[in-house]
């Protein structure tokens, strides 16, 4: 079938207001906007000024009262604890009302901040909704944050209440959260006086005296409770996510609560064609941004069944488990980072795990979160039978920017893009002085003021600070801080973020374009090259790879060919001549690859140890390949 793209953008360009007030039709209001957007308010101004609303509503009520309480909404599927959960929204609504009754008891009111510091489990998704439903504002920590960075979300924040659990679980392993809870509650300045506690099977806790609720018996007396959705201005924030691995002040971006469910379950169905009853799979962790877009709020606004999911793309048991759980729960739709693909290729490289399930009722993979290189998503095709589409967006916009739309139909796929700018957005391409530079050429990506709907309206106390960080270097437009270029087809390439450019001798070089073309050597897992300082032509890249499970050559062969490879096709302009084969790359919990600590532990640098790193020993193993080539401290 031929694509709505085009007709629906061009839509959107011509009448950006009639365009979201249509769109909001989707949604169910307490009170209409006076105006779909108002560039007057805010900072660069704000969307449904005058609406009240409640996303809790929307993702839960509404869809009891139109005959869904039966449906699914969350399967909790948890390959590390061997549990499996099935709630319908019936379920959760009662859980929600229960929850939020126990809040409102202990002085929760509208407006007032609530940290979540939890793992992947369902009590995560319902103490969230609870804060929407009484009009309080989550800022969800990533479970497992050491107690410095917690306490300065705290200290940011400044929550009437924590709501945590006991532990969290990795392979082999158990990560005691309460201990970090009390720390970081006494490093903070900023005191809470409740905090509520799930205590997991796998580790019990010490509660503080006066200060900790026990959550299963608080709930369990709480159960049958009724708690009304309490009407909040389309304007106030839903919740506040700070951006991960910070330094100093913390970076908290601001969701409002009309924007937000417009731009979502738009999405829902152009971007990922999910619709009620399909079931949805975002393998993410709720203290991401994904987690709240496409784990939680996302699918349950459009009557989805959502996934959550508690366990890691291989070693929970093996590279087949994304594969059991598309078949085993009716999977349509799955959205993931391209980390975790790389990671079943290193293992399975044949793709023999996929051979033993059925995903006949399997239709798109949805990659996003680093860049996709093309053998990545090349392997996925072959293995799946399946359209992999890549898409870009950030924290800060809290849904896509640019990708190829599924649910107005498939563009072309080209290897290496994201696809095209979404409807709410239009980007350019420019060079440091902000002009647009030609189709095809390296430039800062920014978007044309004002954002979408459910884009960060500002930060969380913060308005001169989001327009020092975002809006003051290109009048204007926002800053995304990403390199790339757009074709003469209007496809966008993301090839790094602007700290990734490197410049080497003069030529201003992408660190992703190298990478992609060490992708494609058939001997390497995944990869990732970085600038280091160079006396003569100020930076030289260096290149890390994993090799696949399974390679008998020898690794200084294979190091010698992805030289050769990006002399050959970028030339000898890009001095790439340092390849290291290692045994894993350093990344944070959500995937992205530690380039930046990478390059200061090469130039000898001082450096921190990043607060949202996977496994801290793997800086280690990186620091002693590169001394082996005499590099760094």
């Amino acid at each position: 079938m031929s694509s709505r793209y085009t007709a629906t953008y061009d839509s959107w360009k011509r009448d950006p207001e009639g365009f979201w007030a249509d769109a909001a039709q989707a949604i169910d209001w307490v009170r209409p906007w006076e105006k779909v957007f108002d560039s007057d308010l805010g900072v660069y101004g704000r969307w449904f000024p005058g609406a009240l609303c409640n996303t809790c509503y929307n993702a839960l009520d509404r869809h009891v009262e139109n005959g869904r309480g039966d449906q699914p909404a969350i399967i909790y599927d948890s390959p590390i604890t061997g549990s499996k959960r099935k709630l319908t929204y019936r379920e959760i609504l009662a859980e929600v009302q229960a929850f939020a009754a126990i809040m409102l008891d202990n002085g929760v009111k509208t407006g007032d901040r609530v940290i979540i510091y939890m793992p992947m489990v369902p009590e995560a998704a319902i103490a969230m909704l609870a804060c929407a439903r009484i009009g309080a504002i989550h800022s969800v920590v990533f479970g497992g944050f050491a107690a410095n960075e917690l306490a300065s979300r705290i200290d940011d924040a400044a929550p009437v209440m924590i709501i945590a659990a006991s532990c969290g679980l990795e392979p082999g392993r158990v990560i005691a959260y309460k201990p970090m809870l009390d720390k970081a509650i006494d490093m903070a300045g900023h005191k809470v006086s409740r905090c509520i506690v799930l205590e997991r099977p796998q580790l019990a806790y010490a509660p503080v005296e006066g200060r900790d609720i026990d959550y299963a018996s608080a709930v369990a007396a709480a159960r049958g409770r009724t708690v009304p959705c309490a009407p909040v201005a389309a304007t106030d924030p839903l919740y506040v996510l700070y951006t991960s691995g910070t330094t100093g002040q913390p970076k908290g971006v601001v969701r409002d609560n009309g924007g937000h469910m417009v731009a979502l379950a738009w999405s829902m169905g152009a971007v990922f064609d999910i619709g009620p009853g399909d079931v949805f799979w975002a393998a993410s962790d709720v203290g991401w941004v994904v987690g709240h877009s496409y784990i939680v709020y996302g699918p349950l606004l459009v009557g989805a069944t959502s996934i959550l999911f508690e366990g890691k793309p291989v070693g929970t048991p093996d590279p087949g488990t994304f594969w059991r759980i598309i078949d085993e729960h009716d999977v349509k739709t799955m959205f993931t980072a391209p980390t975790a693909f790389r990671a079943i290729k290193k293992d399975d490289p044949g793709g023999e795990y996929v051979k033993r399930h059925d995903l006949s009722r399997f239709r798109c993979l949805f990659l996003a979160g680093e860049r996709a290189d093309p053998d990545t998503i090349k392997w996925a095709e072959e293995k799946l039978s399946v359209p992999v589409i890549d898409h870009w967006w950030q924290t800060e916009s809290g849904w896509p920017m640019v990708a190829n739309p599924v649910g107005l139909g498939i563009l072309p796929v080209k290897y290496g893009s994201p696809t095209k700018t979404l409807p709410g957005y239009e980007i350019h391409v420019v060079d440091d002085a902000g002009h647009q530079v030609k189709r095809g050429d390296l430039g800062n990506i920014v978007v044309k003021l004002p954002l979408a709907p459910g884009c960060l309206p500002t930060l969380w106390n913060a308005d001169q600070r989001f327009r020092d960080a975002y809006l003051a270097e290109f009048p204007g437009y926002y800053k995304t801080a990403d390199a790339g270029y757009m074709d003469e087809d209007g496809y966008l390439y993301i090839m790094s973020r602007t700290d990734d450019i490197i410049n080497v001798a003069g030529h201003r070089l992408s660190t992703g374009a190298m990478e992609e073309i060490i992708s494609g050597h058939p001997d390497v897992a995944e990869c990732a090259v970085i600038g280091i300082a160079d006396a003569l032509k100020g930076q030289v890249p260096c290149g890390f790879l994993v090799l696949n499970s399974g390679v008998t050559r020898n690794a200084c062969d294979i190091e010698a060919d992805c030289i050769a490879r990006v002399r050959e096709e970028i030339g000898a302009v890009a001095a790439f001549k340092l390849a290291l084969a290692v045994k894993r790359l350093p990344k944070t919990r959500s995937g992205k690859i530690l380039r930046g600590t990478m390059q200061k532990i090469a130039d000898g640098e001082q450096w921190n140890m990043p607060a949202t790193i996977d496994d801290p020993a793997i800086l280690a193993e990186i620091a002693e390949a590169l001394k082996l080539r005499g590099i760094g401290g």
